[in-house]
């Protein structure tokens, strides 16, 4: 399981001094942590609240179903890239790639 990231200054340490890494789909920033905790950036370039939060839905479940396979604890933020619609399966790749990439799967 993972815990959230909601504060403000979660998200300033995240974006000022976190890793960067990208995928066709997705921008993840990281960090080591002490726990998994997960951080959600959806703007509104994305649409509509309805369509925000159905992203923000679709990210979760990605990142619930992938973080099982992270080798060590880290703070994730994750921001979405504007297309013209968007899957589960397409985060779920895009988060696998990144892991793979960063060396951060088991």
């Amino acid at each position: 399981m993972y815990t959230r990231l909601k504060k403000n200054n979660e998200f300033q340490r995240m974006f000022a001094r976190g890793k960067k890494s990208f995928s066709p789909y997705l921008l993840m920033m990281y960090m080591p942590a002490a726990k998994v905790s997960l951080g959600l950036c959806v703007s509104k370039k994305h649409g509509k609240s309805v369509m925000r939060n159905r992203i923000k839905r679709l990210l979760r479940e990605a990142f619930r179903a992938e973080c099982g396979h992270l080798k060590s604890p880290c703070a994730i933020v994750l921001v979405p890239k504007q297309a013209d619609e968007y899957s589960l399966e397409n985060f779920r790749k895009g988060l696998r790639a990144m892991f793979k990439k960063e060396g951060l799967y088991k």
